[in-house]
């Protein structure tokens, strides 16, 4: 997949990792783990934090977020996955 950046230079075998962030989103999302993946550390460890060190009541918070950005994640084309979350870097939704 071909894709072309800000500056207009093409960028060669760039692979999504919508399917997997949106799934992991869902299904596991107050540990993070879809922003580990993404590469978003920072990110991922606000999730997991929030999700263990509240003793579980941010929890529900946390999954309510994560099952937004999942649905959003899954709901995008690979090509605006890769320009918004790999190439842009956005970090929340």
């Amino acid at each position: 997949m071909e894709i072309i950046d800000k500056n207009g230079n093409t960028i060669h075998s760039q692979e999504s990792k919508r399917i997997l962030a949106g799934v992991l989103a869902i299904v596991i999302g107050p540990l993070g783990i879809h922003k580990f993946v993404l590469g978003y550390t920072t990110q991922g460890l606000v999730l997991l934090g929030v999700s263990l060190f509240t003793c579980g009541i941010g929890v529900f918070i946390t999954s309510i977020i994560s099952l937004i950005e999942g649905i959003v994640y899954l709901s995008k084309s690979d090509e605006a996955f890769i320009h918004t979350y790999q190439l842009k870097k956005t970090a929340w939704f």
